[in-house]
């Protein structure tokens, strides 16, 4: 069976790189068939799944990876169930439904969500599909890099956004496939989700008492111990930005290259925009535009008018 993923472009952003006066790269995962790079891992795992005789999935998700994990199953042809907390906006509850999906809303937290959807695997004997805790989906993600390296482009650095770092690992796991052991990682979070800077610091796995963020997709409140665990073996910077700034960055993507993208995307845009002072001096600049389908211009203005100003 082919791949749920497609190959994406590697664009230059003339607006970012005028910013930071170095050549800024955009990876453009929001082109993916379900707008964000979740196809990759989580098409991999739903795959490998099926191919290990599963019949079902079940997956617990904020949105992006619950949708992949619907888009794979319908591709796939089995039934799939998709767990998300009560934060899920509408918009991405009826995408994942268009898919043939059933849609469970429980918990007011991912971690809820996941909860609940882990009991329920096990009791409908189905697999149940990681959004991020799981060495099959950080390999179909790596495939992000080999698709850099084909193209010729070897980093300065490479900036992207982390949820529950799934996409860190993934990224991190093929950058040493290729041998881009000196390649930096800018690490961004939103100051209401950032579970992997606290552990980072901490030293240890830290679980958040809870996530305040519009960024919801960014929403787990512990890291995949993986992500941690990477620290000592490559240099990874976290970067906190505030949900201001992420929208903002959302806004002004869609006025430079008229593309809608989540504030869970625009986090990493953001530091680009902002020229976080890590970046200075490297180049050219590689940014994973993550994506993300759980945005509208409606859901856009709403925010806008919710985020205060920072």
């Amino acid at each position: 069976m082919k791949p749920i993923h497609v190959s994406t472009p590697l664009w230059e952003s003339p607006p970012l790189s005028a910013i930071l006066g170095a050549p800024v790269l955009l990876k453009m995962e929001t082109f993916q068939p379900v707008g964000s790079f979740k196809a990759r891992g989580i098409g991999v795992a739903c795959l490998a799944s099926y191919e290990a005789g599963a019949r079902k999935l079940v997956c617990a998700s904020g949105g992006n990876a619950g949708y992949a994990a619907a888009y794979a199953g319908r591709q796939i042809g089995i039934p799939t169930t998709i767990v998300l907390p009560k934060t899920t906006p509408a918009l991405m509850q009826d995408l994942i439904r268009r898919e043939g999906a059933t849609v469970i809303v429980h918990g007011v937290s991912w971690d809820e969500a996941n909860a609940y959807a882990t009991g329920l695997a096990k009791q409908e004997n189905a697999a149940y599909i990681h959004p991020f805790d799981d060495p099959r989906v950080w390999h179909g993600h790596s495939s992000i890099i080999h698709e850099i390296a084909e193209a010729g482009v070897k980093p300065g650095a490479i900036v992207v956004s982390v949820g529950g770092g799934g996409l860190l690992c993934g990224l991190l796991e093929g950058m040493h496939t290729v041998g881009w052991q000196d390649v930096p990682v800018l690490a961004v979070e939103t100051e209401g989700a950032a579970s992997f800077a606290a552990s980072v610091q901490a030293g240890r796995l830290v679980t958040l008492d809870r996530i305040a963020t519009i960024a919801t997709t960014l929403g787990a409140r512990a890291v995949a111990a993986e992500a941690l665990a990477w620290t000592g073996r490559h240099t990874i910077t976290p970067w906190l930005v505030t949900d201001r700034a992420a929208l903002n960055a959302c806004l002004r993507f869609a006025d430079d290259h008229r593309l809608l993208v989540e504030p869970a995307c625009g986090a990493s845009l953001s530091a680009a925009y902002n020229r976080a002072e890590p970046l200075a001096g490297l180049a050219p600049i590689v940014v994973i535009v993550c994506g993300g389908a759980g945005v509208s211009l409606k859901l856009l203005e709403e925010w806008d008018g919710k985020v205060a100003s920072s």
